[in-house]
């Protein structure tokens, strides 16, 4: 499946993006208010994608530092050198490179613009279809239908 095609089947269209002068506390809540496990850092309005910050990236810094990371801006935290895919992307190849740089989402790029936000667990359900369509068809010439 390509990325375009699990994009349009999530629930949530553009992405959630906040400026890298934020805090990482403003960061938190909203990621705690939305139950999101990440958020893309954008500068220019959610064009482009300046960095990205994770909860995995909050509780390093927590341990790190204490309470204190709070206070910092995302800027200060946020990962800069972005792993993305594009729209034409098979969902296999976007699990691969997640797997292996173990992260869990991929920001969607396409002619420079950030236009959507993939997580494994997206990956995963769009392979999971896949499997359950080729699983029914061979199921179909088996029985001669």
């Amino acid at each position: 499946m390509l990325v375009s095609q699990i994009l349009k089947s999530k629930a949530m269209d553009g992405v959630l993006t906040l400026t890298s002068d934020a805090s990482v506390a403003d960061a938190a809540a909203i990621m705690s208010e939305k139950r999101i496990g990440t958020i893309v850092i954008s500068d220019d309005g959610g064009k482009t994608a300046a960095g990205i910050l994770s909860e995995r990236d909050i509780v390093r810094e927590l341990g790190r530092k204490g309470l204190a990371c709070m206070g910092d801006t995302v800027a200060d935290m946020m990962t800069r050198k972005l792993v993305t895919c594009g729209p034409s992307d098979g969902s296999d190849a976007v699990l691969a490179q997640m797997t292996d740089g173990r992260f869990r989402h991929m920001p969607v790029i396409e002619n420079g613009t950030l236009i959507g936000l993939i997580s494994i667990g997206d990956a995963v359900k769009a392979r999971l279809a896949e499997l359950a369509m080729e699983r029914d068809a061979l199921e179909g010439m088996v029985m001669g239908h």
